[in-house]
């Protein structure tokens, strides 16, 4: 009878585990190096009402930064030193944040970057050549008491999410951080995986989520051999973006989503860093679920959007996680998190029963949070579908002809034109189809009865942004072509045009009071040459010829 009742139980066990609820995990992504966004979704209560069931702490409001590291040598961070002073300020920091999540119980999580150690440390352990190595014995033993004592002085967190494909060290003054050969499998990945797996999964009982993002986040090979090489565990969840690479609409679908054993969390950015960061309608939550247009030339056999891996793959779908806010440097700044928050709500609503469907989700929202009518939902979700297609034919093409990099956060750099003449027609002819989509989301945000003069304000201006923006975009992609065929009335022509887009787009903040912050001509972070500068210079050349 015994054999039969365990039988039982183990089968039980077994359903259970499969109807284990997704881990629909939220973070606000704040600018290093300067002050937190004020957001909504700073507050878990507000997170929790949208769907989510945990909340990921950024870098610097980690425990990794926050721990004493007494047990390990009492003069690291001795008492007194203003190392010591700054640690045990972010540790009280870190237990509000905690205490909040764990009174509405909500998981809470942190992410951190590996390998991450006290300058004193490094300092008095003479690590400063090898702190990095994740096969280094004394590096070993640091971790493991590194995470011993992020869980003794903050036992309440759920688990740890681990970064090593970037180190930030903007507000972390008194930390050093690196990590070495962080693309191989064999001499990072794996050893670091494994001791972490044992150290938080096995040991803790907590949850580890293991960043793919710059590390193996492309190679299927790499991912494969780690795949292989760590044995999966309930606790331990592999963590991809959507994309392959960065958020951008020109970048693949993850071929990584669906392989191998271990369960797998999908990245999302709500308020995309290449694309307005929320200034603009932007409605990436259909083309997350449903899939992009851009992918749909993928073969039919691979998985090219959320629902496809959650039909095909349930067994490794552990959930998403969202970035509501953030990612990125500088601005723009949004003054209302509209945008932000539809693409939000509905992929986590989603992500919570991935049968339902993102239309009803969509329409739910317009009617629930917006209060439009059932005339005003239909034109609001065209407004929406519309700003997708205008996206990604404004800043690149449907076929990835442009270099994704031109332009970014709050500022615009020279585009290059498309390596064949085919995608060169492709993408001038995109741009003006953009312009026109633009002008029908503006028209669409003018006719709906929007439930408040403020959200009216915001979204109408919202939409003049984005078509005065994309306006500047065509004129600089039109410009880039004339000069590459040394047409010379073309470039007067546009750049006649780029003026005039700057100026009908630096007046929009004296017709909409609540409009966000404008990209801006001087914006050279992370832009190789910046648009205005090769502008001035064309016409500089132009005019030497008169």
């Amino acid at each position: 009878m015994k054999k039969y009742v365990t039988i039982a139980v183990l089968c039980l066990m077994g359903t259970m585990a499969l109807k284990a609820e997704p881990m629909v995990l939220d973070m606000v992504h704040h600018n290093p190096g300067e002050p937190l966004y004020e957001s909504a979704y700073n507050d878990p209560a507000v997170i929790q009402q949208m769907g989510y069931n945990g909340k990921v702490y950024f870098l610097f409001e980690s425990p990794m930064l926050a721990i004493n590291w007494e047990s390990v040598d009492k003069d690291i961070l001795p008492k007194g030193s203003e190392d010591r002073k700054w640690v045990d300020a972010k540790a009280r920091v870190v237990k509000a944040n905690l205490a909040r999540c764990k009174k509405l119980g909500m998981q809470t999580y942190a992410m951190s970057d590996m390998v991450l150690f006290p300058k004193r440390l490094i300092e008095k352990e003479g690590l400063e050549e090898t702190f990095g190595d994740a096969r280094n014995p004394r590096v070993q033993e640091l971790i493991r008491a590194q995470v011993d004592e992020m869980f003794a002085q903050f036992e309440d967190f759920d688990g740890l999410v681990v970064r090593i494909g970037e180190t930030y060290l903007h507000d972390a003054p008194f930390h050093q951080g690196a990590i070495k050969n962080k693309g191989s499998s064999e001499k990072t990945i794996i050893p670091l995986m494994q001791l972490l797996r044992e150290e938080v999964c096995v040991k803790r009982n907590k949850q580890l989520i293991f960043r793919t993002w710059i590390a193996f986040d492309r190679s299927v090979g790499t991912y494969m051999a780690v795949n292989d090489a760590v044995e999966p565990h309930p606790n331990l969840t592999i963590s991809i973006k959507q994309c392959e690479g960065d958020f951008h609409r020109g970048c693949p679908f993850s071929k990584l989503i669906g392989m191998g054993r271990h369960k797998q969390i999908v990245e999302v950015q709500c308020a995309r860093e290449y694309e307005g960061k929320g200034a603009y309608p932007n409605y990436i939550a259909h083309g997350v679920i449903e899939g992009f247009e851009e992918h749909e030339r993928m073969p039919e056999d691979a998985i090219s959007n959320l629902r496809e891996f959650t039909e095909q793959k349930p067994e490794l779908y552990a959930g998403i996680w969202t970035w509501t806010r953030g990612g990125g440097w500088d601005g723009p700044y949004i003054t209302s998190e509209l945008w932000p928050d539809l693409n939000a709500w509905v992929v986590a609503q989603w992500a919570n029963d991935p049968s339902q469907s993102e239309e009803v989700l969509f329409n739910q929202y317009a009617r629930e949070k917006l209060k439009l009518s059932d005339a005003d939902v239909v034109k609001f979700r065209e407004l929406c579908l519309l700003s997708a297609d205008a996206v990604v034919r404004g800043r690149n093409t449907t076929h990835f002809d442009m270099d994704k990099w031109w332009t970014r956060d709050q500022g615009i750099g020279w585009p290059r034109p498309a390596k064949t003449a085919e995608g060169q027609a492709r993408s001038l002819r995109q741009k003006e189809e953009s312009i026109l989509m633009w002008k029908r989301i503006v028209d669409l945000s003018e006719e709906i009865k929007w439930a408040t003069p403020e959200t009216r304000e915001f979204v109408v201006g919202s939409a003049y942004y984005g078509l005065h923006l994309y306006e500047i975009y065509r004129a600089a992609v039109y410009l880039s072509d004339a000069e590459t065929r040394g047409d010379e009335q073309a470039m007067k022509l546009w750049i006649g045009a780029y003026d005039e887009a700057w100026e009908t787009y630096n007046k929009l903040p004296e017709q909409f009071s609540s409009l966000s912050t404008l990209y801006t001509k001087d914006y050279a972070r992370h832009c190789k040459t910046p648009l205005d500068k090769k502008v001035e210079t064309l016409r500089a050349e132009l005019s030497k010829k008169k």
